[in-house]
């Protein structure tokens, strides 16, 4: 019996400028690498058992979404397939952050009219966030059968009848309790030592350029002993690192429990799961949080924390909340209580009616904060949204790619001193499999999210943490040996 797999990918979210922006995301080489890898399902499909293929496009709620997705399918008795020319159903999970990343989808959609020709058969269905943003669009495509939105997975066995009897099938209804929390995901991450574990959905921030509360709906957070559960479980399995998702974990509350009580009952869980959290917002982040990662070694010193700009006028514009001096104060707190901690952030260039001294401020807040990672990007409109309605879109495209190239080179200046700031240092790394370029080494991260690579040694394996002597660094990898 083959191998099957599910495939992964993974948008560029723009041009050659968020190409090296994405390259600049010096820790995130592993995740990268991930959502553009292929997966191995839970089992191969068996002789006459329906097939599905899923593609998931975007953040890391998405891909943890698809894992609920792979459950249901499962329930329904569905193998997983290498490829759409072989599946009776192909589902797309998609994002609609930006407009490239919605671009992509229909590109891909028209590529799926070749699997439609080779089986008129197959069920093609559009998941996610783009499907509950364009749900009438998708569905005066021909080729698309199915839409579903982020809080409709659980119809999915439904909408397939549906489709089979003849006619195309929605549901985008968006909830105010969903969260997913019986369903136990399908794990399509094959090295089986690192997992998602979603701790809460939507979000209630109506930044003014953001489409997720209208994609994902309000914020609800998941009773907090299903979320110990389902990490309990990962290790019983041999998993060692968790991510806790949300769109904004510092807004967890369920019952009496806070973010950072979660936190402290994870990190309780065992000292061998290392656990990470994402996204945090800058106005909600709380020193009882940056104190509860001080007190367990086990919680890594890796903070997200999206600034979007550094001038306080933009950001009010943005309607983010905080001020530049806001910001700042969050990072002090964070060098202060955790002084070895890594910060990552998002910046967007470009917003409506920035000016070049404004840009000036956002690339003076870089140097400040010295991140070790962002993501970098110029604005793009959505529809919809405050900025779309309210605001102006007018800064030409060149000044934005101008700007944004400053950012990028400015940040990669900073993040490649950092990386090589790690050279002679030990880092202690969770083996996470092999090294992409060579089975003869292993890659892991370390505690502040950065690649590690090392060559092997007997008696270690996925899993196992090591100490890693750091001989060199790369603008996306530290390069080292193991120390005994």
């Amino acid at each position: 019996m083959s191998t099957v797999k599910i495939t992964q990918k993974v948008f560029t979210p723009g041009g050659a400028e968020v190409v090296r922006a994405r390259l600049d995301h010096l820790g995130k080489e592993h995740d990268e690498n991930k959502q553009g890898a292929a997966y191995e399902a839970v089992a191969a499909p068996v002789e006459g058992q329906k097939r599905a293929f899923i593609e998931t496009y975007g953040c890391q709620m998405n891909f943890s979404d698809t894992e609920i997705i792979a459950s249901v399918l499962t329930a329904e008795g569905y193998g997983f397939s290498q490829n759409e020319l072989d599946a009776d159903l192909v589902l797309l999970n998609t994002c609609s952050i930006r407009e490239n990343a919605e671009t992509k989808i229909w590109n891909r959609l028209d590529s799926l009219k070749n699997a439609k020709r080779h089986n008129p058969g197959i069920v093609v269905g559009v998941m996610g966030c783009m499907a509950e943003r364009l749900k009438g669009r998708l569905l005066d495509e021909r080729l698309v059968d199915i839409v579903v939105g982020p809080d409709a997975y659980r119809d999915l066995p439904r909408l397939i009848l549906e489709v089979e009897s003849g006619q195309k099938a929605v549901n985008v209804l968006l909830s105010r309790e969903e969260t997913y929390a019986d369903i136990a995901p399908v794990r399509l991450n094959s090295n089986g030592v690192t997992s998602f574990v979603s701790i809460m959905r939507g979000c209630d921030n109506m930044c003014s350029f953001c489409v997720v509360p209208f994609t994902r709906g309000r914020e609800r957070s998941r009773e907090a002993n299903s979320i110990l559960d389902e990490c309990r479980a990962l290790v019983a399995d041999g998993y060692r690192e968790v991510t806790l998702l949300g769109q904004n974990v510092d807004s967890y509350k369920h019952g009496d429990v806070n973010f950072a009580q979660l936190l402290a009952m994870v990190a309780e869980l065992s000292p061998e799961l290392r656990i990470r959290f994402s996204t945090s917002h800058p106005k909600d982040i709380t020193d009882e949080v940056l104190h509860t990662m001080a007190a367990y070694p086990n919680i890594c010193n890796y903070i997200h924390l999206p600034a979007q700009s550094g001038n306080s006028r933009v950001l009010d514009l943005m309607r983010r909340g905080y001020t530049r001096e806001w910001y700042m104060g969050k990072v002090e707190s964070i060098r202060r209580i955790l002084p070895d901690c890594a910060i990552s952030t998002d910046i967007i260039t470009g917003f409506c009616s920035e000016t070049e001294e404004e840009h000036q401020e956002t690339l003076s807040l870089i140097r400040w904060a010295r991140y070790a990672h962002a993501f970098m990007f110029a604005y793009s409109e959505r529809p919809g949204t405050y900025a779309e309605k309210r605001l102006s879109d007018d800064i030409p495209d060149p000044v934005k790619k101008r700007r944004l190239a400053e950012i990028i080179d400015l940040q990669q200046s900073i993040g490649n001193e950092i990386s090589q700031s790690f050279v002679g240092q030990t880092c202690t790394v969770l083996i996470e499999g092999n090294s992409k370029r060579s089975s003869d080494d292993f890659c892991g991260r370390n505690d502040q999210n950065q690649m590690v690579v090392f060559p092997k040694i007997e008696g270690l394996k996925p899993g196992n943490y090591c100490k890693v002597q750091i001989h060199r660094a790369t603008s996306a990898t530290l390069i080292g040996t193991i120390v005994q």
